[in-house]
Formats: C-alpha cells, structure tokens, sequence
C-alpha cells in the first residue's frame, strides 16, 4: 500500500490540495489495514474487567466525553481503524471547560494542541526532571 499512498501524495497539487505528506509511521494506523490489531484489542479487553476511568476521557473516534466502561472498550478497539477527530476533540475539551493540557514523551501534540486552543495553557514534559519540574507548580 505504501506505493499508492506516494502516488497519492504525488497527486494533492492536481487536485488543488495544498500539500500532501508521507508520514513517518511504523504502522497503517487508523484505517482498515488494522483490523487484525482491532480484533486482537477487542479480545484482550473482554479479559479485562471493565471499571469507570477516574478522569474525563475523549474518544478519537467520537471526539466526545465517554464515561461508560462498556463504550471506553468498544471505543477502544474502534479507533484503532477509525477516523481520528483529533481537533473536534480537542475543541470539545475547551467547550467544556478544559482550559491546562500537558503532553508527556513528545513535543508534537502541544504545539497542535495551541493552535487549536490559542488560550489554552499547553506545557510539553519529556524527561523526568520536566516531569518533577512541571509538578512543583501544581
């Protein structure tokens, strides 16, 4: 499939699409090629004891507020073929209230994150003394 995704990419200009990119992925995340990923989940959640998340959780697949351990494992498996709605996701956060996010491991998501939510107060931590660092102003 990599092929047809460059000849894609190739193409965005004569279809008036700005820009296209090949991301740097290790896996075809997201769409149907996962499938088996999803199924494996989807097994190893039904050995999991569901039990309520103790922080808001967002679903990728929704972008929505889901506190129901049933949907939190259907949701799971789900997004790992689904359609991301990252940024209706983040802009439901904001909507409700969100107003401090915090990336750990990366500086990726925060940036997109600002962009998104300009007046959110975004704070990328990588390595453990940004971790101690960042929890000394809490």
């Amino acid at each position: 499939h990599r092929q047809a995704i460059e000849r894609a990419v190739a193409m965005v200009k004569d279809h008036g699409i700005k820009r296209g990119v090949l991301l740097p992925v290790s896996a075809p995340f997201h769409c149907d090629l996962m499938a088996p990923a999803a199924d494996a989940m989807a097994e190893a959640l039904e050995r999991t004891p569901p039990a309520p998340m103790l922080l808001p959780v967002y679903a990728n697949v929704t972008a929505a507020m889901v506190s129901d351990p049933a949907a939190e494992r259907e949701l799971l498996v789900r997004q790992i073929t689904g359609r991301v709605r990252w940024r209706e996701s983040v802009l439901a956060m904001g909507e409700a209230g969100m107003e401090r996010f915090v990336e750990l491991g990366g500086k990726v998501v925060g940036p997109m994150v600002s962009r998104t939510l300009p007046d959110a107060a975004v704070t990328s931590v990588v390595t453990m003394a940004d971790i101690e660092a960042y929890a000394k102003t809490l």
